[in-house]
């Protein structure tokens, strides 16, 4: 038995629906992933991606209905938004923790070699084999200490997780994955705090990987180079294909046009039958004047106008009838009116003037350090580096969230605000409008939520706990350009953000009127950015 002979089981999901006590999810959710298919999940903010990754990989809360079915390989690996691993756990307990499993098995095939030769045995041996091969495991100690070669992951063995920036604590976690290679494989916006070099380690693994893929990525390149699939869960009542389908058989490039199209399917489609409607429903009051004119008889023809005004009174009452079959029938299958899309409509700084940044030689002692900075009003900064480089602490500086240990800064905007990558939640139960009408009291005539584009209406009474990590991150960019500032600090704006929304913030960008500092991985974004560049080195 080689390893290419292994057979590798699919995915298959079936009429899985998820709710909480307080909202439903998903509903009759069927997925098929075959081994070699590399599957994207694509849809708003709040449609049920993550949530459906963590219900096949069975990590939803206890509060969860489940319902459905679900099959798996057993080596399931999910890679989620969460930390990976403890905080108290060293970087040699997590490769350890890794490598055991795979040097178990070969122990496994080494035992077993011996009872060859026996019915019982020969199964036994062959099913080690199996696991052995499948994971390529005698190869493993060399395969974890490449991964963290190309994934620059030069930590010391003693370094607790608890130390690491999400972007470590990312590439660690793909390591292991590496390491292992499971064959059944589910990410969670994988991408999210890596640098180029280490996204293109990624791609090239996942492309490689012989088993099932499916990724939760707002990551544009990402799904263009990757995924062999699309499944939208926020296709829209014709669905992707015309017939209610989500799957999209490419990448993302080619589907947002597809996608554009199928909405414009929907619209029409509702119009026409709307139209059909309205129709047969005049057809239903249709009167006895649209079938024969009412002229009065003669003398002589009072028993002809009798029988025809009977023939009248049942050609009517077949019309009548007709139409209302058919009204029945078309009001049964009538598509549901398309919701307007949720789109942003904020600006996202004001107009001002002079001088609103300068720094010199500032440090912040093993985290960043920069030579010189310069921003005037409507000037707009994009930050890159790699990994660890210091970009979110450059904009913590500039915010005054944190304090230089070197170098000297002048702020001398207005009116400055940061959306950071992880925005604080204080009260978890208090809904989404609330703690947005909190948040923004004080200001001068702040915008309604409602106004603002960025949280669909049904979520505004959702705890913040309940919401999804990029609705939060929505409700974080609400609150800061709420207070229309002449400076803003965006740090990885587009992460956990639908790919609608990243579009629409790329384009207010471009024509924002005040001054932005924007750190980004964003490899779309960033291939599209004309304005200058600050390129920051690791410390």
């Amino acid at each position: 038995m080689t390893a290419s002979t292994i057979t590798l089981a699919p995915l298959v999901v079936s009429d899985l629906s998820v709710s909480y006590p307080d909202r439903t999810v998903l509903t009759g959710m069927d997925l098929l992933a075959q081994p070699g298919r590399r599957i994207g999940l694509v849809g708003e903010n709040g449609v049920g991606k993550s949530t459906l990754l963590r219900a096949v990989a069975g990590r939803l809360p206890s509060r969860a209905r489940v319902r459905g079915t679900v099959q798996a390989p057993g080596d399931l690996v999910l890679l989620g938004q969460e930390r990976p691993f403890r905080d108290g756990a060293s970087v040699a307990d997590v490769l350890a923790m890794t490598l055991a499993p795979l040097r178990d098995a070969v122990t496994d095939v080494e035992r077993l070699a011996a009872a060859v030769g026996t019915a019982e045995g020969d199964a036994a041996y062959e099913r080690a084999l199996e696991v052995a091969l499948a994971h390529d495991a005698w190869d493993a100690d060399r395969r974890a200490a490449l991964a963290a070669a190309r994934l620059g992951l030069d930590l010391a063995p003693e370094r607790l997780v608890g130390t690491l920036s999400g972007g470590q604590r990312t590439r660690l976690a793909l390591a292991t994955i590496m390491t292992t290679r499971p064959t059944c494989l589910l990410l969670d916006e994988p991408t999210n705090h890596l640098d180029d070099e280490a996204i293109d380690v990624l791609t090239d693994f996942l492309r490689e990987l012989p088993g099932v893929v499916v990724l939760a990525s707002h990551d544009r390149v990402l799904l263009d180079d990757v995924c062999t699939d699309l499944v939208d869960l926020d296709a829209g009542e014709l669905g992707t294909d015309g017939s209610g389908g989500k799957r999209f058989g490419g990448g993302w490039s080619a589907y947002e046009a597809a996608r554009a199209d199928a909405r414009r399917r929907w619209e029409e489609t509702y119009a026409e039958q709307q139209e059909e409607i309205g129709r047969l429903r005049a057809a239903t009051r249709i009167g006895t004047s649209a079938i024969a004119h009412d002229r009065p008889p003669t003398d002589n023809d009072k028993f002809i106008y009798f029988g025809k005004g009977q023939k009248v009174a049942r050609a009517l009452s077949r019309r009548k009838a007709d139409a209302q079959r058919r009204l029945e029938l078309t009001e049964r299958e009538q598509v549901r009116k398309p919701p307007a899309p949720l789109r942003f409509r904020g600006d996202l700084t004001v107009r001002s003037t002079g001088r609103l940044v300068q720094a010199r030689d500032l440090e912040v002692v093993g985290r960043m350090r920069l030579c010189q900075m310069d921003l005037s009003a409507g000037e707009h900064l994009l930050l890159t580096g790699p990994n660890g480089s210091g970009k979110s602490t450059l904009l913590g500086v500039l915010s005054g969230r944190l304090r230089a240990t070197g170098g000297t800064v002048e702020v001398s905007a207005r009116t400055v605000r940061e959306l950071t990558q992880d925005p604080e939640v204080r009260d978890p139960s208090r809904p989404a409008l609330s703690t947005y009408d909190a948040a923004v009291r004080g200001l001068a005539d702040p915008p309604p939520l409602r106004d603002l584009g960025l949280l669909h209406p049904r979520d505004h009474r959702t705890p913040v706990g309940s919401l999804s990590v990029g609705q939060r991150r929505r409700l974080g960019l609400a609150v800061a350009i709420a207070a229309a500032p002449d400076l803003l600090l965006l740090d990885e704006p587009t992460n956990h953000v639908s790919l609608a929304l990243a579009g629409e913030l790329e384009e207010a960008l471009a024509t924002s009127p005040g001054g932005v500092v924007l750190a980004s991985h964003d490899r779309w974004l960033r291939r599209r950015w004309r304005g200058p560049e600050l390129v920051l080195s690791p410390w």
